[in-house]
């Protein structure tokens, strides 16, 4: 009777694994499996978030882990010929391994790429805010990649394309003491400057007949400078912004609605998979802003997101157009519920609400 029953299922085994394969249960071998488009990488796993995402491995991306110029000549973008022409290159890698927080075993485990996901979250807590001066994201890899001898983990377009060039696991080179505990961005933004210096934003920004200002690549960054195609991009204010930044006023046009957006989705991402990143800004008791370089001791304790000008004195990155409250308040709109305490234990409320007055 037993033999019978087994014969009878051995029978029935080409159709049981059929019916399988054709409800999804089994994946076939040599199947493609997809990305949606959202998904950034982080100690190897794809975690969405909600807005478009070009990953180092996608068609358009750039490669932080290439050792050759990306915008060099193929012929010439090799190592041994780019530290002959740029002297400034001191290494075919632009980024290093975390291992400041770790034991002798871990770096051993990890060396080789064997990050797991809770490691990583017990080292980083930072996420530190650039701009780039370089307009596009292109243009900022070409910089980075190609003559600084740097690395950031995302680039944000003025598209709102989120580009990553490294896996989060990655010591990323962008903001020297931060950067073994931190996660970094370049926003694609032409900076602060003097109040006195117009040559640059008056290049960038124009006014139309109607008065608002509309954001103009130059011509000699191509036919399609960003990832969308006949993008017309606009700052989120038509006139520059005047603010204090490491002590000295400075004036810059603001980001672009598009920007803000899925920077508040990449950070409610990274202060939920990185749990160590407090979703807040660095602020006073009252909750003001700090617009300048940390204490020493403070930078060394702080955990959450934080401009370039907390880390080092001689920056102003992201500047004082960058709008702290709504990227601060849309991503803990997006997050799962969390408690929003200040400094010191107080309520420090944010309030999702973009300044948008060049519509």
């Amino acid at each position: 009777m037993r033999t019978r029953v087994f014969s009878k299922l051995h029978s029935l085994w080409p159709v049981l694994l059929f019916s399988l394969l054709i409800s999804g249960c089994v994946t076939r071998p040599g199947t493609i499996a997809h990305r949606t488009g959202d998904e950034i990488v982080v100690a190897g796993n794809y975690v969405h978030t909600g807005t478009p995402v070009v990953l180092w491995s996608d068609p358009g991306g750039y490669d932080a882990y290439r050792v050759e110029r990306r915008f060099a000549p193929i012929a010439e973008s090799d190592w041994n010929t780019t530290k002959q022409k740029n002297k400034e290159m001191t290494s075919p890698a632009r980024y290093s391994m975390r291992q400041a927080a770790l034991t002798d075993a871990e770096i051993e485990r990890v060396r080789g790429g064997g990050w797991d996901l809770p490691t990583l979250q017990r080292v980083v807590d930072q996420f530190v805010i650039h701009f780039d001066v370089a307009g596009t994201s292109r243009t900022c890899f070409k910089v980075l990649h190609d003559a600084r001898d740097l690395s950031v983990h995302f680039m944000l377009d003025v598209d709102g394309t989120i580009y990553q060039t490294l896996d989060c696991k990655e010591k990323a080179w962008h903001a020297t003491s931060s950067n073994g505990r931190s996660v970094g961005i370049e926003i694609a933004n032409m900076g602060a400057y003097p109040l006195n210096d117009n040559k640059t934003l008056a290049e960038w920004y124009k006014k139309d007949d109607t008065g608002h200002t509309a954001l103009t690549i130059p011509a000699r960054y191509g036919e399609q400078p960003v990832h969308t195609p006949n993008f017309h991009g606009k700052p989120a204010r038509k006139d520059p912004v005047i603010g204090e930044t490491q002590g000295h006023k400075l004036k810059q046009y603001d980001f672009t609605p598009q920007q803000y957006e899925a920077l508040a989705h990449l950070t409610a991402t990274l202060c939920t998979v990185l749990p160590k990143i407090t979703c807040d800004y660095p602020h006073d008791k009252d909750g003001k802003l700090i617009p300048h370089k940390l204490a020493q001791e403070d930078l060394d304790n702080y955990h959450g997101v934080m401009g370039h000008f907390h880390v080092q004195t001689n920056k102003t990155d992201p500047g004082p157009a960058f709008q702290w409250d709504y990227v601060i308040g849309r991503a803990r709109q997006l997050m799962v519920k969390q408690p929003e305490h200040g400094a010191e234990g107080l309520m420090h409320p944010v309030q999702a609400v973009l300044l948008y007055d060049n519509r």
